[in-house]
Protein backbone atom coordinates (compact mmCIF):
# COMPACT_ATOMS: atom_id res chain seq x y z
CA UNK A 1 0.00 0.00 0.00
CA UNK A 2 1.42 3.37 -1.06
CA UNK A 3 1.52 6.23 1.40
CA UNK A 4 -0.73 9.15 0.53
CA UNK A 5 1.38 12.31 0.26
CA UNK A 6 0.30 15.88 0.92
CA UNK A 7 1.72 18.95 -0.79
CA UNK A 8 0.93 22.44 0.47
CA UNK A 9 1.17 25.64 -1.58
CA UNK A 10 2.76 28.37 0.53
CA UNK A 11 3.59 32.01 -0.10
CA UNK A 12 6.42 32.67 2.34
CA UNK A 13 9.22 30.84 4.16
CA UNK A 14 7.25 31.28 7.42
CA UNK A 15 4.28 29.47 5.89
CA UNK A 16 6.60 26.77 4.56
CA UNK A 17 7.89 26.11 8.07
CA UNK A 18 4.34 26.07 9.42
CA UNK A 19 3.37 23.50 6.78
CA UNK A 20 6.36 21.37 7.72
CA UNK A 21 5.44 21.51 11.39
CA UNK A 22 1.87 20.55 10.54
CA UNK A 23 3.12 17.35 8.90
CA UNK A 24 3.16 18.21 5.18
CA UNK A 25 5.29 15.96 2.99
CA UNK A 26 6.20 18.71 0.53
CA UNK A 27 5.67 22.42 -0.03
CA UNK A 28 5.26 24.37 -3.24
CA UNK A 29 6.76 27.81 -2.66
CA UNK A 30 5.11 30.66 -4.58
CA UNK A 31 4.66 34.40 -4.40
CA UNK A 32 1.59 36.59 -5.01
CA UNK A 33 -1.58 34.80 -3.97
CA UNK A 34 -3.78 37.16 -5.99
CA UNK A 35 -1.97 36.27 -9.22
CA UNK A 36 -2.41 32.56 -8.51
CA UNK A 37 1.28 32.11 -7.71
CA UNK A 38 4.42 33.38 -9.44
CA UNK A 39 8.12 32.73 -8.89
CA UNK A 40 9.28 33.82 -5.42
CA UNK A 41 12.38 35.88 -4.75
CA UNK A 42 15.88 34.43 -4.45
CA UNK A 43 15.87 35.32 -0.77
CA UNK A 44 12.59 33.49 -0.15
CA UNK A 45 13.84 30.37 -1.93
CA UNK A 46 17.17 30.32 -0.12
CA UNK A 47 15.55 30.95 3.26
CA UNK A 48 12.98 28.20 2.75
CA UNK A 49 15.67 25.74 1.68
CA UNK A 50 17.69 26.43 4.83
CA UNK A 51 14.66 26.03 7.10
CA UNK A 52 13.07 22.93 5.56
CA UNK A 53 13.98 19.28 5.80
CA UNK A 54 10.96 18.20 3.74
CA UNK A 55 10.85 18.40 -0.04
CA UNK A 56 10.79 21.91 -1.51
CA UNK A 57 9.31 22.63 -4.92
CA UNK A 58 9.27 26.13 -6.43
CA UNK A 59 6.87 27.50 -9.01
CA UNK A 60 8.51 28.87 -12.15
CA UNK A 61 6.00 31.39 -13.48
CA UNK A 62 7.19 34.84 -14.55
CA UNK A 63 3.76 36.49 -14.29
CA UNK A 64 0.08 35.90 -13.73
CA UNK A 65 -2.36 35.42 -16.58
CA UNK A 66 -2.08 32.93 -19.41
CA UNK A 67 0.68 30.39 -20.07
CA UNK A 68 1.81 31.55 -23.50
CA UNK A 69 5.24 33.05 -22.96
CA UNK A 70 7.53 35.13 -25.17
CA UNK A 71 11.26 34.61 -25.58
CA UNK A 72 12.18 37.10 -22.87
CA UNK A 73 9.92 35.30 -20.39
CA UNK A 74 11.40 31.94 -21.40
CA UNK A 75 14.89 33.32 -20.72
CA UNK A 76 13.69 34.46 -17.31
CA UNK A 77 12.24 31.02 -16.56
CA UNK A 78 15.54 29.38 -17.48
CA UNK A 79 17.42 31.69 -15.14
CA UNK A 80 14.96 30.95 -12.32
CA UNK A 81 15.33 27.20 -12.88
CA UNK A 82 19.11 27.47 -12.69
CA UNK A 83 18.83 29.52 -9.51
CA UNK A 84 16.64 26.80 -7.94
CA UNK A 85 19.10 24.10 -8.98
CA UNK A 86 22.00 25.99 -7.43
CA UNK A 87 20.01 26.50 -4.20
CA UNK A 88 19.31 22.79 -3.76
CA UNK A 89 15.59 22.89 -4.51
CA UNK A 90 14.07 19.43 -5.02
CA UNK A 91 11.67 20.26 -7.82
CA UNK A 92 10.25 22.99 -10.04
CA UNK A 93 6.67 23.56 -11.13
CA UNK A 94 5.83 25.08 -14.50
CA UNK A 95 3.68 24.74 -17.60
CA UNK A 96 3.71 26.25 -21.08
CA UNK A 97 0.96 26.24 -23.67
CA UNK A 98 0.74 27.17 -27.32
CA UNK A 99 -1.80 29.71 -28.56
CA UNK A 100 -4.22 26.85 -29.30
CA UNK A 101 -4.05 25.72 -25.63
CA UNK A 102 -2.09 22.59 -26.45
CA UNK A 103 1.15 21.74 -24.61
CA UNK A 104 4.21 23.60 -25.86
CA UNK A 105 6.23 20.39 -26.02
CA UNK A 106 9.36 21.97 -27.48
CA UNK A 107 9.85 24.51 -24.71
CA UNK A 108 8.57 22.21 -21.95
CA UNK A 109 11.10 19.57 -22.97
CA UNK A 110 13.87 22.16 -23.05
CA UNK A 111 13.07 23.45 -19.56
CA UNK A 112 12.60 19.96 -18.11
CA UNK A 113 16.01 18.94 -19.45
CA UNK A 114 17.57 22.09 -17.99
CA UNK A 115 16.00 21.35 -14.60
CA UNK A 116 17.63 17.93 -14.14
CA UNK A 117 18.23 16.43 -11.61
CA UNK A 118 15.29 18.33 -10.09
CA UNK A 119 11.89 16.78 -10.71
CA UNK A 120 9.33 18.72 -12.74
CA UNK A 121 5.62 19.16 -12.08
CA UNK A 122 3.31 20.47 -14.79
CA UNK A 123 0.92 22.82 -13.00
CA UNK A 124 -2.73 23.68 -13.59
CA UNK A 125 -2.07 25.14 -17.01
CA UNK A 126 -3.05 21.53 -17.77
CA UNK A 127 -6.64 22.44 -16.92
CA UNK A 128 -6.75 24.86 -19.85
CA UNK A 129 -5.93 22.20 -22.45
CA UNK A 130 -8.58 21.03 -24.91
CA UNK A 131 -7.71 17.31 -24.88
CA UNK A 132 -6.59 16.24 -21.39
CA UNK A 133 -5.59 12.68 -22.29
CA UNK A 134 -3.44 13.80 -25.20
CA UNK A 135 -2.04 16.60 -23.05
CA UNK A 136 -1.00 14.01 -20.46
CA UNK A 137 0.81 11.98 -23.11
CA UNK A 138 2.62 15.08 -24.33
CA UNK A 139 3.64 16.03 -20.79
CA UNK A 140 4.98 12.52 -20.19
CA UNK A 141 7.05 12.78 -23.37
CA UNK A 142 8.55 16.05 -22.11
CA UNK A 143 9.99 14.38 -19.00
CA UNK A 144 7.69 15.63 -16.23
CA UNK A 145 7.23 13.59 -13.05
CA UNK A 146 3.71 14.73 -12.15
CA UNK A 147 0.70 16.79 -13.18
CA UNK A 148 -1.14 19.07 -10.78
CA UNK A 149 -4.74 19.25 -11.96
CA UNK A 150 -8.32 19.82 -10.87
CA UNK A 151 -9.56 17.55 -13.64
CA UNK A 152 -10.21 20.55 -15.91
CA UNK A 153 -12.91 21.76 -13.50
CA UNK A 154 -13.19 24.62 -10.98
CA UNK A 155 -12.32 22.18 -8.18
CA UNK A 156 -10.84 18.71 -7.86
CA UNK A 157 -14.05 17.27 -6.45
CA UNK A 158 -15.94 18.51 -9.51
CA UNK A 159 -13.29 17.02 -11.77
CA UNK A 160 -12.98 13.76 -9.83
CA UNK A 161 -14.24 11.53 -12.62
CA UNK A 162 -11.70 12.85 -15.13
CA UNK A 163 -9.00 12.65 -12.45
CA UNK A 164 -9.87 8.98 -12.00
CA UNK A 165 -9.51 8.40 -15.74
CA UNK A 166 -6.17 10.21 -15.83
CA UNK A 167 -4.82 8.16 -12.91
CA UNK A 168 -5.91 4.96 -14.64
CA UNK A 169 -4.52 5.94 -18.05
CA UNK A 170 -1.23 7.13 -16.57
CA UNK A 171 -0.29 3.51 -15.68
CA UNK A 172 2.28 4.81 -13.19
CA UNK A 173 4.15 6.61 -16.00
CA UNK A 174 3.42 9.94 -14.32
CA UNK A 175 1.87 11.03 -11.01
CA UNK A 176 -1.55 12.65 -11.20
CA UNK A 177 -1.89 15.00 -8.22
CA UNK A 178 -5.42 16.37 -7.63
CA UNK A 179 -5.48 20.00 -6.53
CA UNK A 180 -8.06 22.76 -6.41
CA UNK A 181 -10.11 23.31 -3.26
CA UNK A 182 -8.92 20.04 -1.75
CA UNK A 183 -10.03 20.10 1.89
CA UNK A 184 -10.55 17.78 4.83
CA UNK A 185 -14.27 17.76 4.00
CA UNK A 186 -13.75 16.21 0.56
CA UNK A 187 -10.39 14.43 0.69
CA UNK A 188 -11.84 11.03 1.60
CA UNK A 189 -14.24 11.14 -1.34
CA UNK A 190 -11.45 12.29 -3.66
CA UNK A 191 -9.20 9.43 -2.62
CA UNK A 192 -12.02 6.94 -3.06
CA UNK A 193 -12.92 8.17 -6.55
CA UNK A 194 -9.55 9.09 -8.04
CA UNK A 195 -7.24 6.48 -6.46
CA UNK A 196 -4.46 9.09 -6.58
CA UNK A 197 -1.63 8.97 -4.03
CA UNK A 198 -0.61 12.63 -3.91
CA UNK A 199 -2.87 15.61 -3.11
CA UNK A 200 -2.27 19.34 -3.25
CA UNK A 201 -3.98 21.72 -0.87
CA UNK A 202 -3.75 25.35 -1.79
CA UNK A 203 -3.28 28.80 -0.35
CA UNK A 204 -6.92 29.21 0.55
CA UNK A 205 -5.82 27.67 3.83
CA UNK A 206 -4.15 31.01 4.47
CA UNK A 207 -5.84 33.50 6.73
CA UNK A 208 -5.25 37.17 7.49
CA UNK A 209 -4.70 36.60 11.15
CA UNK A 210 -1.76 38.68 12.27
CA UNK A 211 -2.77 42.18 13.31
CA UNK A 212 -0.42 44.94 12.21
CA UNK A 213 1.95 45.73 15.08
CA UNK A 214 3.14 49.06 13.69
CA UNK A 215 2.90 51.95 16.18
CA UNK A 216 2.93 54.54 13.41
CA UNK A 217 0.85 54.06 10.25
CA UNK A 218 1.08 56.12 7.08
CA UNK A 219 -2.46 56.71 5.88
CA UNK A 220 -3.72 56.12 2.33
CA UNK A 221 -2.96 58.96 -0.05
CA UNK A 222 0.39 59.83 1.52
CA UNK A 223 2.46 57.24 -0.33
CA UNK A 224 1.93 54.43 2.18
CA UNK A 225 -0.52 51.60 2.59
CA UNK A 226 -2.63 50.80 5.60
CA UNK A 227 -4.02 47.40 6.43
CA UNK A 228 -5.05 46.37 9.92
CA UNK A 229 -3.50 42.97 9.17
CA UNK A 230 0.23 42.84 8.53
CA UNK A 231 0.38 39.66 6.44
CA UNK A 232 -1.23 36.39 5.47
CA UNK A 233 -0.12 33.34 7.45
CA UNK A 234 -0.93 29.68 7.12
CA UNK A 235 -3.72 28.29 9.30
CA UNK A 236 -1.70 25.52 10.96
CA UNK A 237 -4.61 24.06 12.90
CA UNK A 238 -6.70 23.65 9.77
CA UNK A 239 -3.78 22.10 7.91
CA UNK A 240 -3.11 19.65 10.76
CA UNK A 241 -6.75 18.55 10.61
CA UNK A 242 -6.44 18.00 6.87
CA UNK A 243 -3.23 15.97 7.21
CA UNK A 244 -4.61 13.92 10.12
CA UNK A 245 -7.68 13.13 8.03
CA UNK A 246 -5.47 11.94 5.19
CA UNK A 247 -3.41 9.72 7.53
CA UNK A 248 -6.53 7.94 8.72
CA UNK A 249 -7.66 7.03 5.21
CA UNK A 250 -6.57 3.68 3.84
CA UNK A 251 -6.66 2.79 0.14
Amino acid sequence: MKKILTEVAVYSPDAAVAAQQAGADRVELCYDLQAGGVTPSSGAIETARKLLHISLHVIIRPRGGNFLYNETEITQMKADIMRCKETGVDGVVFGLLNSDSNIDTMRCSELAELAKPMVCTFHRAFDMTTDPLQAMENIISCGFSRILTSGCSPSAIEGAQLLSILVSEAHDRIIIMPGGKVRKENIEELIKITKAYEYHTSATLLSRNEVNRMNYIIHPGTGGYYDEFSNYSLDSDELKKFINTVKKIKQ
